[in-house]
């Protein structure tokens, strides 16, 4: 079995196991991004945003989206992690290749990583967009309890909202027909060219993270008598100050994502109506100014800096303890 299909492999497990963990985050978080109202004075913390779906919606609301995101994560960590190591093989070749000739030491340095990540992203974002833009829609939708409803209702705004509320069951296959109805086909790559720059945010995350894991081996081999094994526990703590210095700095392309995803339908104000990327960006700074950006981001990192944390360190357990039983396997069959 190839690095590659090993990686990919582990990067989904550690993908899905994470995403379980934080989901009822994600979901609050995207609700912030896609508030649109700049008259709202009111700041709702993460906390309490959260006991409102529950006393309003119910717990299920905080899983909204659940099942398509679930697989969108497998998808995405899969089809990353597996390119990923595609390309880095290519790179780690190509600097043997040049350390023969006498340029370079053979290591693969931060630009190259920094390359590879954005490649990998790239081919993420292209093939799995469809699926984020329904687990957006899901996550944002509105269902009002029957006795709230006459209360909920009581200005212009929540009265908009009230109006686009589903019958329930409101599930994966009705939020792939409302993209359909509203957009056709393209609809489905809502927020790809936002999407596309973001690419940035794990090619950040990675750079950080192996070039922290790198400088730590490198001093771990010094002082233990040249071994580099790191633990679970450093591989999380990586992990989670590489995918914070990634969060802050791609933050409001996230926001405009969102915004371009979610339903264009639930806003009364047309002039909160966003007809791509560009308009968008014109209309939140002007409406809402630069605070607008980065609504949700404290809940945003709380969110991914713990998902980014368990997927390094369920990825890199279960990459070690693969290889560790087809080792077992390949010495069982030598030996016979």
């Amino acid at each position: 079995m190839s690095d590659a299909i090993i990686n990919g492999v582990a990067g989904a497990g550690g993908g899905i196991i994470a995403q379980l963990v934080t989901y009822p985050l994600q979901t609050v978080n995207t609700r912030q991004q896609t508030d649109r109202d700049p008259k709202k004075g009111e700041k709702v913390g993460t906390l309490e945003l959260m006991c409102r779906v529950v006393r309003n919606e119910g717990w299920g609301r905080l899983y909204g989206g659940l099942t398509p995101s679930l697989v969108g994560t497998a998808a995405s960590q899969g089809v990353y992690y597996y390119f990923y190591q595609v390309f880095r093989n290519k790179a780690e070749a190509i600097a043997l290749d040049r350390r023969k000739k006498g340029a370079g030491d053979g290591s693969v340095g931060m630009f190259s990583s920094l390359l590879v990540a954005a490649l990998s992203g790239c081919v993420n974002v292209l093939l799995t967009n469809p699926i984020w833009v329904v687990v957006t829609r899901m996550q944002t939708h509105i269902k009002l309890a029957r006795n709230n409803q006459q209360t909920e209702a009581s200005n212009i705004r929540e009265a908009a909202l009230l109006a686009d509320v589903e019958p329930p069951p409101y599930g994966t296959w009705h939020a792939i027909q409302e993209v359909f109805d509203e957009a056709g086909v393209l609809g489905f790559w809502r927020g790809v060219f936002p999407t596309l720059i973001m690419v940035s945010n794990p090619s950040i995350q990675f750079m950080l993270y192996e070039t922290l894991l790198k400088k730590l081996k490198k001093r771990r081999s010094s002082i233990k008598n040249g071994s580099t094994q790191v633990t679970a526990f450093e591989i999380f703590l990586l992990g989670a100050v590489a995918k914070l210095g990634a969060t802050v700095v791609t933050y409001p392309l996230l926001v405009v994502k969102s915004r371009l995803q979610a339903k264009q339908g639930s806003i009364a104000d047309k002039r909160l109506h966003y007809k791509g990327t560009a308009d968008a960006i014109r209309k939140m700074i002007r409406y809402e100014g630069l605070s607008g950006f980065y609504k949700g981001m404290s809940t945003k990192i709380m969110q991914s800096v713990l998902a980014a944390a368990i997927l390094f360190m369920v990825k890199e357990e279960l990459v070690k303890g693969v290889t560790l039983l087809l080792a077992k396997d390949i010495s069982k069959n030598t030996l016979r």
